[in-house]
This record gives structure tokens, C-alpha cells and sequence, in this order.
């Protein structure tokens, strides 16, 4: 079966420390580095995800954006 353009899906082990791998091609295709700190939401009912820093830096510029509308 051939995943829908744009479409991923990758395994990880969790090793005994709780720390998993993200796979080379998932961290080229999201300009995943060492050190970076990557945010990971949870949903019992749906799961992790881990957006891109794009997104990521996109969302906190406007919730603080919004923060200081409010405060001015």
C-alpha cells in the first residue's frame, strides 16, 4: 500500500531510559538536529504527536502575540 503524498509513517523503539530514535529520513525531512528540543502533545484518546518546529514556532509566536495585544 502507498501512503497518500506527503503521508508518513515510521517506527521507534523505546529503550530502558524511556528514549526513543526518530528515524534519519523523518529527521532530515523535518530539519530535526542534535540538541533541538522537540515539544510532544498527547491525547489519551488519539495519541503523540510531534509537530514540526515550524508549526511549533508558529503557535508560540501567536500565542504571545495575542498575549501582549491584551496586555497593550
Amino acid at each position: 500500500m502507498e501512503a497518500p503524498k506527503g503521508k508518513y509513517a515510521w517506527t521507534a523503539t523505546v529503550g530502558e531510559k524511556g528514549q526513543i530514535v526518530i528515524p534519519k529520513q523523518a529527521r532530515e525531512l523535518f530539519g530535526i538536529n542534535p540538541g533541538d528540543t522537540l515539544i510532544l502533545l498527547g491525547d489519551e484518546a488519539s495519541g503523540i504527536a510531534i509537530p514540526p518546529k515550524a508549526a511549533f514556532n508558529e503557535w508560540y509566536s501567536r500565542v504571545f502575540a495575542e498575549k501582549r495585544e491584551n496586555e497593550g
